[in-house]
């Protein structure tokens, strides 16, 4: 998987494949059981380097390609999806910033989520605007030199354990063209969050309803020009989609790993269970996908390296390898059968994982709308 890519990034894929082996997937179960977020762990993949590989050195990255940090991603995901998910929006929210933001800002705000010394969260929804983005109230207004922000955000990965959050809210009537961007430290007076919701899985990973009672936002705080917060969000949202295809492939590999090493070993009528050919083609349809995801959503971000419009194939990318991701952890507590079913093996704790992966970064239905319009307009 990696042996095309350079000697230095090879190394860093080998040193956070250990890490995962060694530090990551034993304690995966214990934290999803238990609904606690893994922040020493993070901070340890920190120390690695590993929070900051695609972003230029001048913030704290790696300076490394966008493709290295995928392979990285998925990686994590094989050891613990919450883990693998925390990245991906930290680096959605670092990304937003460093991409966008005053030099002031980049270097205050998004090298300390470079550097995993902090933790960033991203909040778009609401509760009355998830798939359509651009129909949000939250509301920021103009007063001299800050923004008094009014309304509730939902979904918000990280809630109540973020630092700071990238948020968009509404500055005029305008529709899509009157939403702007800010970056909101989580100890402004006047930010609340709620209880965290009970998710059927990726429990470690805490996602809240965020109230914002007035909070004053410094006026340079907000990303880009006003009114450019959708366009802004939309950006993000392509690499944020690259990040899901990637966990969604981690995730998925790590249920193939589990139920080939049961095929090999479960023996039935005097034969592994590998060897019937319902369950061998069974596992090598779900190989065959894995790979299939996975090809696509390395094209998509060597698209992205080199500069390219990535936003179609992004979009086929987190479409194809979340639902290969869902199809394939259910197959897999098929090949286990009823202790599949049981939570003494992991396969059924991916399965629930699997499945919000169709839904976030925008909807699978959303995905094709994407992809269906961008055909339509020839590009």
């Amino acid at each position: 998987m990696v042996h095309t890519l350079p000697e230095e990034q090879r190394d860093l894929l080998g040193v956070i494949e250990r890490f995962v082996r060694e530090q990551v997937a034993p304690h995966a179960d214990e934290h999803e059981a238990n609904a606690t977020f893994p922040i020493q762990t993070y901070r340890e993949l920190a120390a690695l380097g590993g929070t900051g590989i695609a972003f230029p050195e001048d913030v704290g990255g790696s300076g490394l390609a966008y493709r290295t940090y995928l392979l990285a991603l998925e990686e994590l995901a094989r050891g613990h999806a919450t883990l693998a998910l925390a990245v991906s929006v930290n680096t959605l929210t670092a990304g937003a910033i460093d991409r966008f933001g005053s030099a002031e800002l980049r270097q205050a705000a998004a090298r300390p989520l470079v550097e995993g010394g902090q933790l960033g969260a991203y909040s778009l929804s609401e509760p009355q605007a998830g798939s359509d983005a651009a129909s949000l109230v939250c509301r920021a207004e103009r007063d001299g030199e800050v923004y008094r922000v009014t309304g509730t955000k939902a979904w918000v990965t990280h809630g109540g354990i973020a630092d700071r959050y990238v948020l968009f809210a509404r500055t005029s009537d305008d529709g899509s063209r009157g939403i702007s961007a800010f970056v909101v430290e989580a100890d402004t007076p006047g930010v609340h969050v709620a209880k965290a919701e009970d998710k059927m899985g990726l429990r470690g990973s805490p996602t809240t309803m965020l109230a914002f009672d007035g909070a004053i936002v410094p006026a340079d705080q907000r990303l880009g020009d006003e009114g450019a917060g959708f366009r802004i969000a939309m950006a993000a949202l392509d690499g944020g989609r690259l990040g899901i295809a990637a966990v969604a492939t981690g995730v998925a590999q790590s249920a193939l790993d589990h139920a080939l090493r049961y095929a090999r070993e479960r023996e039935q009528f005097d034969r592994p269970i590998i060897d019937f050919q319902g369950v061998s083609f069974l596992l090598a349809d779900m190989a065959t996908g894995i790979e299939a995801g996975r090809a696509l959503y390395k094209d998509a971000a060597s698209r992205w390296d080199a500069g390219f419009d990535a936003g179609k194939v992004a979009a086929m990318s987190k479409l194809l390898c979340t639902d290969t991701a869902m199809r394939v952890t259910t197959d897999a507590v098929q090949v286990l059968g009823g202790v599949g079913y049981t939570r003494d093996f992991p396969v059924e704790r991916l399965m629930r994982e699997a499945k919000v992966m169709q839904i976030f970064e925008g909807t699978n239905q959303i995905q094709r709308v994407v992809i269906a319009r961008r055909l339509a307009q020839g590009s």
